[in-house]
Order: structure tokens, then sequence, then C-alpha cells
């Protein structure tokens, strides 16, 4: 009796999961409207509760689907908050994209709550990506970011020629941040040095600040920074809509994070799918960044535990597993897979409208950003939020945020793939000791809880990078839904 009611309750999630991929998708063609419904599920450990709700409905049309980006044609900013300037506050932010957005956001509150003059932040253009995009309004539209906020805090796109030649003098007092502090250490380290000096310069700003024991107030101005004053220039912006426009007259899409290029591949070590050759290229890379220190990488070990991105063939077996239809819009936000369209074949022939910004728009378009990985990376981004469905293949920095921003615009779709369990499967898929219909069911379940419904943030106190990442699950900034009692 036991193992019936076992077998109808997988029956019930297979069911569940297959409706909210795909099953839930129905295009009205008389009208041209499409409608989705993502049901949110969660499972606890003992008992594999399964519960659901609506939590969006994207219509197509002159909207596209974006209107859950909050931007406004016409907004009127806050009044300026008045507050004695204890000094001033410079940063340097380090590392792609997305691991300086979040730093961005961190260092604004920390700002903010010391009571300083905020410095529109320097961006990096030293990492592996030798992007030369290096000013913020490149990326970001500065004024909307230094009005929308001032009710906050003061921020000013450059120093007052005081400071630059008492910098050009004596030099600028720099230092690097601990990661993962909390408030008090800015109060107590940072500021009576800002006192001190007038002005302080931080040289890093990722993970920087906690992501647990905060004050709400803290946390939810993280949240007001992210997601509502860091907005992309029009440009970005533009080019993004006519994107999603592009896509969105074909019907619903997926976005895939498939982080299968060179500099993850060379850096984590993980070979999967590679040749020989291949393989001894990327460690040759891995060598010859100085900065890098992880060089002897056991691939085989990092696989298994779940570290290593899944390959376009795992990725198109996970999918398929899901009951993705061939027929779906699956656009890749990635830069270049390595390997190149070779080994995007077994991806496409599962799956063959595969698309890329590069294949939907004209070259003339892309021109403008082609030779700045980080405006790339940010029509992705952009394109990523507007998309049905999310799906990550490696928990990098951009999915990290995604995810969380997703989340932050109603609880849209997301599917965290666990490489760990994954892998696990697919090689026993392989290897013949699992059928297919085994393993469809076995990747479902296992991420019944995994497609970015509302859960708690998991704490590990003293072991930061082990716990889930502030900016994946704001949780202090959502809206809190409740699961039936019964």
């Amino acid at each position: 009796m036991r193992d019936r009611e076992e077998n109808l309750y997988i029956s019930y999630v297979f069911e569940k999961v297959k409706n909210f991929v795909i099953r839930g998708m129905r295009m009205d063609e008389s009208s041209h409207i499409t409608q989705i419904k993502l049901w949110a599920l969660g499972a606890s450990t003992m008992l594999l509760l399964l519960w659901a709700g609506i939590v969006q409905l994207t219509t197509m049309g002159e909207s596209l689907g974006l209107g859950a980006f909050k931007y406004r044609t016409f907004y009127s900013f806050p009044p300026e908050r008045g507050y004695a300037n204890k000094g001033y506050l410079m940063v340097s932010s380090n590392g792609g994209l997305n691991q300086m957005r979040s730093g961005i956001c961190d260092m604004v509150v920390v700002a903010r709550y010391m009571n300083v003059t905020f410095v529109v932040p320097e961006l990096d253009r030293n990492s592996f990506w030798n992007d030369q995009s290096n000013k913020f309004q490149d990326i970001f539209d500065v004024d909307y970011f230094i009005n929308s906020l001032r009710d906050e805090v003061v921020i000013i796109k450059d120093l007052p020629f005081r400071l630059k030649r008492k910098i050009s003098r004596l030099g600028v007092h720099s230092m690097a941040p601990v990661s993962w502090s909390n408030i008090s250490y800015y109060y107590n380290t940072v500021l009576p040095r800002i006192e001190t000096y007038g002005l302080v310069h931080l040289a890093k700003t990722d993970a920087r600040l906690a992501n647990n024991g905060l004050p709400q107030e803290v946390q939810k101005l993280r949240c007001r920074v992210n997601y509502e004053a860091l907005r992309f220039t029009t440009p970005i912006e533009e080019l993004g809509k006519k994107i999603v426009r592009i896509l969105r007259e074909k019907g619903p899409f997926t976005v895939l994070h498939l982080r299968y290029e060179k500099d993850m591949l060379a850096f984590s070590g993980c070979t999967e799918g590679c040749s020989h050759h291949q393989a001894e290229e990327l460690k040759h890379l891995r060598y010859n960044i100085s900065w890098w220190k992880e060089k002897e990488i056991d691939e085989k070990e990092k696989r298994k535990v779940g570290l290593c991105p899944l390959t376009p063939e795992e990725t198109a077996l996970v999918l398929r597993a899901f009951d993705f239809t061939p027929d779906m819009q699956i656009y890749i936000a990635a830069g270049d897979i390595y390997g190149g369209e070779t080994r995007l074949n077994a991806l496409r022939n599962s799956f063959p409208n595969l698309v890329k910004k590069e294949t939907l728009l004209p070259a003339s378009d892309l021109k403008p950003f082609q030779s700045h990985s980080n405006q790339m990376a940010a029509l992705d981004y952009f394109v990523s939020l507007a998309s049905d469905i999310f799906v990550m293949t490696y928990q990098g920095h951009m999915a990290k945020l995604v995810e969380g921003h997703r989340r932050y615009l109603g609880y849209k779709m997301t599917i965290n793939v666990d490489k760990k369990v994954v892998v696990k499967l697919i090689d026993e898929y392989r290897n013949g000791t699992m059928k297919w219909n085994e393993f469809c069911r076995a990747v479902k379940v296992a991420h019944a809880n995994r497609i970015g419904s509302p859960t708690e943030r998991l704490k590990i106190p003293g072991k930061p990078k082990l716990e889930d990442y502030f900016y994946t699950n704001p949780q202090e900034c959502l809206p809190q839904i409740k699961s039936n009692p019964d």
C-alpha cells in the first residue's frame, strides 16, 4: 500500500513538473497572446510535500513581457537626504559584470550607513576578460543611479578638485576590506580612517558584506540599489528589448546560461567532453594566469561533487528529461562556447530553435558592444530577466544574481540544476543501469524545490562561502507566500 502511494505521489510530481516546464504554455493563435502558468513547488526533506501556486502571468504584446522591470518613462526622484558628511569613499570594483554589480550594491549601503559621500565606482579592467569598458556609465545609467538614491546617500561622479590635488601630493589611503564583514566592521575599522584621511579607497568590493545577521533596513537597501537603482544604459536596454521582441514574436522562450566557456573550463579544471589536446590547452591557460591559485585539479572528483558546468551534451539530456519540446526557443546566454558550433550539435539536434544574440541580430547592432564583454553580458542579463524560464548549468555570479532578481520580479521560474545529482544520474543512464523513463523521473523529483520558489536562505554560521548568497535569495525583500497549513 505504501509503495502504491509513493508511486502515485511520484506520478503527481512527474505531471506537475512536466506542466510547469512546458505543458503550462498554451498559445492562442487567434490573438497571438501567450499565457504561462508557473507553479511554485516545494518539498520538505522527510515527507516531500508538494505545494503549488500561480506566481506569474506573462502576456505577449507591446509590453514584450518587460513590465516587471519597473522602468518608467517619466519618473520623479526622491528628495535629498541631509546629513553631516564624514568624508569620501572610493571603490574599485573587481571581477566580471555581476561580481562587480553585487559589490557596488554593498558599497553603496556601506557608504550610506557610515554617512559618507560615495564616488561612482571604477570598474575592473585588469581581469581575465580585459574589458576596456572601465567606466560605470558605459554600462549603467549613472544619472539615474545617483538621483534615485539621493534620499539615502550622496553619490558624486568625481572627487572635488581640492581632494584630487591632495591625492596628487600625498597619495590615497587604500585598503581591501575583510570579506563577509558586518556593518560594525565598517563603523569600527573603515570609518575612523575616512575621518582621519578624509578619503579612503577600497581596492576590492566582492563579497565584502555578510549574507546574514544584518539589520532589515540594510538588507532592503541592498535590494533597492540592485533592483531599482542599477539600470543599464539606454543603448543596452533598447537592444535588449529588441532581442526580447524578436523572441516573443515566435512565442515563449527559455534562457539557458550555458557556462561551457574557455575561461570557466580552464579555471575550474573541468574537461568533460574535451579532447586530450583541448584539456592540455585549458591546463596551459590556467598555469599561465599567475593570480589563479589552484593549478592541479582532479577533474573527475570535481565533476562528481557537482562543481563543473554541464556540457552541451549533458544539458540536452537534462532539458529533455524536463520534457522541453524540440520546438521550444532556447536563447543561450553566454560567451563563446568552447569547441564552437561543433560542441553545440548535440544540443541543437534536440532543440533546433537554439539561438544567441549573434544569430538574432544583424552584426551592425552588436558592433558597438562586441569588444566589451561586460556590455555583452549586460544584454544577456536583460534577456534572462525577461524570459519565461531561466535554466542555469553552473551557479556562477551571473546565475546567482539572475536567480535572485527573478525571485524579486515575482518568483519567475528559474531552474537551478543540481549538478551533483544530475551527473550521477547521467552516468547511470549512459552506462545502461538506468532506463530513460527512470532517468526523467529522477531528474524531475530532484528539482521539485529548485525552481525559484519561496524558500529560506541557507545560513551556515562561520562558513559564508557555503551558505546561500544574499543576492540569490534576498528573502527580506520578497513577498512571503505561505503554504497551505492543511
